[in-house]
């Protein structure tokens, strides 16, 4: 059984969204991709609900396992970090009402897991993943390759204990079971567990 991740790159002017399918063999597949768009203009109330609308509705379509979120990283620029970070209490929120997990992951680790090198550009890290992905050109625009670069982070390494994303999933109540997890999560897990113990016979 696939594990459904939607990956949010997270902004105000531009907030990319992926739905990625990833199977325990690290197969994945692009189900969607989106960006929230919202004018630099415009109050930050109303553009901080569009966003919100946006994830809403998004996380209602499809129903995903977990959200892989860009965790917010200081830089010289502290309107843009605020910005960020604005936008993913709203993605946090939204999924904490529907008892999805939020698993954060750092621009670096998304780049190590994808291309192998945790310097890589937005060119080779949206190179990977048409190739991971088994697409002919990188999702657009960069904000939905992003996403889908964290989703394919989480997939292939969120979803193993010890990590950051296992113990939010651990933490969640979604599953209604003491771990937390849900069934696909589950299942997911004793698959990849059953393809590993396969491999090293």
């Amino acid at each position: 059984m696939a594990l459904r991740v939607v990956g949010v790159d997270p902004g105000l002017t531009r907030c990319g969204l992926a739905v990625v399918d990833v199977e325990p063999n690290r197969r994945a597949t692009l189900i969607d991709v989106k960006v929230i768009g919202t004018e630099a203009g415009t109050p930050l109330d109303q553009r901080l609900l569009v966003i919100a609308d946006g994830i809403d509705a998004w996380l209602d379509q499809h129903k995903p396992d977990v959200v892989a979120l860009e965790r917010v990283f200081s830089q010289l620029n502290v309107s843009t970090v605020m910005g960020t970070a604005q936008a993913s209490g709203i993605v946090i929120v939204a999924a904490a009402r529907r008892e999805i997990p939020v698993a954060l992951h750092t621009p670096t680790e998304v780049k190590a897991a994808v291309t192998g090198s945790g310097t890589s550009n937005k060119q080779a890290v949206g190179k990977m993943v048409a190739k991971i992905l088994r697409l002919d050109e990188p999702p657009s625009p960069a904000d939905a390759a992003d996403a889908a670069a964290l989703a394919i982070t989480h997939g292939w390494r969120g979803a193993a204990f010890g990590s950051a994303g296992a113990a939010a999933s651990a933490s969640s109540p979604r599953s209604g079971t003491s771990s937390g997890l849900t069934p696909a999560q589950r299942a997911w897990i004793a698959a990849e567990a059953k393809a590993r113990s396969v491999k090293s016979r």
